[in-house]
């Protein structure tokens, strides 16, 4: 991967460090979609397609995949230092949180009303993951194609209950077979 790409300005560290500790700060649930948003709709750093292939890309990599997502985005646009901004910013803000949260929950965890917070809590971070995939769908090509497998990957895993790495093992090569020949 390049460091910048020869059409997009150079963006400092500052401004990454700022813009992914937003992204970290308020993806409660669905860092996926609070990621699109910053840097597609509001910055405007990568284009719908770029997005889609990075954080494809950064679900095949080891580790969270918004945040390979990051660090190849803080990378691609201010080096080893984007990079590291990245991380810092997607990371610092909510560990920070976690610590305080742990703590209060230590001492007022037992009463009923943290228990109804929590579980409205889950019922919008479903809803976030939901929006997500409607709108990362709408991104996708018009083509039968990837449509195909993600119906395969779904029944797999979804319906068969079948291992992910396995279903992975076998379609991965089939959709980059299918998405090579599609562009010849």
């Amino acid at each position: 991967m390049q460091p910048a790409a020869p059409h997009a300005a150079r963006v400092g560290a500052i401004a990454i460090f700022i813009s992914f500790s937003r992204i970290g700060l308020s993806s409660f649930g669905s860092p996926p979609f609070w990621a699109r948003r910053e840097l597609v709709e509001r910055q405007r750093w990568l284009t719908e397609q770029e997005f889609l292939d990075l954080l494809a890309l950064g679900q095949l990599l080891p580790g969270a995949n918004v945040l390979n997502l990051l660090v190849m985005v803080g990378y691609r646009f201010a080096g080893w230092a984007g990079a590291a901004a990245a991380v810092a910013g997607f990371l610092g803000g909510p560990f920070l949180i976690v610590i305080s949260l742990g703590m209060l929950a230590q001492r007022y965890g037992a009463l009923p009303s943290v228990h109804d917070a929590l579980t409205g809590m889950s019922a919008v971070a479903a809803g976030l993951l939901v929006a997500t995939g409607v709108k990362m769908a709408a991104g996708f090509s018009r083509r039968w194609r990837p449509w195909l497998f993600c119906v395969l990957a779904f029944i797999g895993v979804g319906i068969l209950r079948w291992p992910l790495l396995a279903v992975l093992a076998a379609l991965a090569p089939c959709a980059i077979v299918a998405a090579w020949k599609g562009q010849k």
